[in-house]
């Protein structure tokens, strides 16, 4: 009641969320529901809650993505799929971090992810336009342009470009994790490539990011459900994008060989239970695969950070009605 502008935020919030909807059903796209209770703690990067369904005496998790259903539909001939949902993630809270929000997930068949790129572009400019009249908006003191095109670089040239470290450089895990610990970067001993090009990223590049940036080529080692890249296998036909030093949001061409799945959804719990974190492989998503996924570009990102661009707000606190907080006691 006394302060308005915090009206204004979630007055916002709901004319942006329209606006997401207008555009992908625009686009062709159908709004889909799938289930927020899973019997699998599948193995993937972000802890999952755990609860008990006592109908049937089960362990059910809450879902930390919707991907693997909306890809099942996907294989079921729904060709163009979107979901507007809630995941929950038992993880650290910060900024831009809440253990549970709301999500984005589209999946479009005989796409790839440079097409997913431009319907990226062609979103933000959208809402822009609804809800701020503007493609130029101001965010936390720097002014952000969203017209297209944006700026595209492959994640290895951007951390060369900040630090020097070449990706191309490094024959074995060894290599990379000595180019960690030349630059005081925190390393793993179990950490691939992969994973050191990521670490590399966030420490040198991430908050640099200011005017809108699709980071692509990410390393198979951290993309395990993303296409390889034909021309270099190491890599995969990923993007994420990012806003005044924030990820917005995640996208690829979809990985749809079945063989490769399993060997990666495998190598994702191997890796998970040796850091005593209990972790599954969805046998049900590999069958799915096997009868058939055409290509498929998908993309994920969150309304909350898409609302605190829009609002300017600096917290996902600030553009959720009801956040998540520590009990006063």
């Amino acid at each position: 009641i006394v302060n308005p502008e915090v009206r204004e935020t979630f007055r916002k919030r709901t004319l942006i969320i329209r606006a997401v909807r207008k555009f992908l059903d625009a686009q062709g796209f159908i709004e889909v529901d799938t289930p927020v209770l899973q019997t699998l703690e599948i193995g993937a990067a972000a802890r999952t809650f755990k609860t008990h369904l006592n109908a049937l005496d089960l362990d059910m998790f809450l879902r930390i993505e919707t991907e693997l259903y909306l890809k099942r539909l996907i294989v079921g001939g729904f060709d163009k799929v979107y979901e507007v949902g809630r995941l929950f993630r038992n993880e650290g809270m910060d900024s831009t971090h809440n253990p549970e929000f709301t999500s984005v997930e589209t999946y479009q068949a005989y796409v790839d992810y440079k097409a997913v790129m431009e319907m990226v572009e062609q979103l933000f400019v959208f809402v822009a336009l609804k809800v701020c009249s503007s493609t130029r908006i101001p965010y936390q003191g720097n002014e952000i342009e969203l017209k297209a095109p944006w700026k595209r670089i492959t994640m290895a040239d951007a951390v060369e470009e900040a630090c020097g470290a070449r990706y191309a450089d490094w024959k074995t895990d060894e290599d990379a994790r000595a180019a960690l610990e030349a630059r005081d970067v925190h390393c793993e001993k179990s950490w691939k490539r992969g994973d050191c090009l990521a670490a590399l990223f966030d420490e040198f590049v991430e908050a640099n990011l200011i005017q809108p940036t699709f980071i692509t080529d990410y390393p198979v080692d951290i993309s395990p459900l993303a296409k390889r890249k034909p021309e270099n296998p190491d890599l995969t036909e990923r993007f994420e994008f990012f806003i005044n030093g924030n990820e917005m949001g995640n996208a690829f061409s979809e990985l749809n060989d079945p063989l490769d799945q399993r060997k990666r959804f495998e190598e994702q719990v191997r890796v998970r239970k040796a850091e005593g974190i209990h972790a599954e492989v969805d046998e049900d998503f590999i069958n799915a695969l096997e009868l058939g996924m055409p290509p498929t570009g998908g993309l994920g990102f969150g309304i909350d950070r898409m609302v605190m661009l829009f609002t300017d707000n600096a917290s996902i606190r600030d553009v959720l009605l009801f956040p998540t907080m520590k009990p006063l006691k």
